[in-house]
């Protein structure tokens, strides 16, 4: 029975009809074919196997190459405008691992100056911790709740430390729970093998994975990795959505691929105008306010 003439209502392998007493269940890597056992999958592996993996791929694209709706951050849960990709502009709370703008975060400080209150969480409006061990108290209670935010935090803390295996138990944690964060770092273990061995296909699968949850970073490092490998055409897809999220590396690099014809005038023009759509929807006044504040101070 070859590909094209299978149907999805019988077994791929023996033919038997889905009825009662048969349950057909999906090839869960390509859902071109059905079985009615795992014996009968086994059976039909070495006809199935190259459509199944082409297919596979090709569903693994659709996905990779998909717009995101956002950057993996999203957006301040006070303001709602979407969070900077620049990470010092915005704030980690201990208390309850949610990203604050630095807006927010400063209207909140001029709130509390204002009325003499004490110092507490523009978020969930928690006494303000004063000392590290506090943070670290508060991220631990975080953690204890599967928080993925906390997790990966805490591997970036060991990362720092240089204790590259405790990184990577924390990192594989939160990656486990769907943190694009946690997987961008991951790639950067097996990348240059601290706590692990030094794997490319790793690296590649956790870009992959940021890179759909959003991460305009692992993105970009995806189109280096493409374009390094003479793969320039999904070099320039990544860069294109990258650059789209507000990435600015990525922009700049799709200078080098319109110069040699890989992307039109009119798309490259375009995707400039998103990336800079994209960069003007994480500005407000308040956010605007704070960082003139900030530098003054400085």
């Amino acid at each position: 029975m070859n590909e094209d003439s299978m149907s999805k209502s019988i077994c791929g392998s023996c033919g038997s009809a889905e009825v009662d007493e048969i349950k057909l269940k999906n090839c869960t890597a390509c859902d071109l074919v059905k079985y009615c056992s795992i014996e009968c999958q086994e059976n039909h592996k070495s006809q199935h196997k190259e459509a199944c993996k082409k297919r596979a791929a090709e569903l693994r694209d659709e996905l990779l190459f998909n717009q995101p709706g956002g950057s993996h951050l999203g957006d301040c849960p006070i303001c709602f405008i979407p969070l900077p990709l620049y990470l010092p502009k915005s704030i980690l709370k201990s208390c309850c691992s949610k990203v604050i703008c630095n807006g927010c975060s400063h209207a909140n400080k001029i709130r509390e100056w204002e009325e003499r209150i004490e110092h507490s969480c523009p978020f969930c409006r928690k006494p303000t911790a004063k000392t590290d061990e506090e943070r670290d108290k508060n991220r631990m209670k975080r953690i204890e709740a599967n928080d993925s935010v906390a997790i990966n935090y805490k591997g970036v803390q060991q990362y720092e430390k240089g204790d590259y295996s405790r990184a990577f138990e924390y990192y594989t944690k939160a990656a486990g729970l769907g943190d694009a964060e946690a997987h961008y770092w991951l790639s950067h273990l097996y990348s240059d093998g601290l706590g692990v061995e030094k794997d490319k296909q790793k690296e590649v699968h956790h870009l992959e994975l940021a890179a759909i949850g959003g991460h305009s970073d692992a993105r970009f490092n995806l189109g280096c990795h493409e374009w390094n490998n003479d793969n320039k055409e999904r070099a320039v897809k990544h860069y294109i959505i990258a650059a789209t999220q507000g990435e600015d590396l990525s922009a700049k690099s799709l200078m080098d691929a319109f110069k040699i014809g890989l992307i039109s005038k009119e798309e490259f023009a375009a995707t400039l105008r998103a990336n800079q759509s994209a960069v003007d929807a994480t500005r407000s006044p308040q956010r605007e306010a704070a960082e003139e504040y900030y530098q003054n101070k400085n």
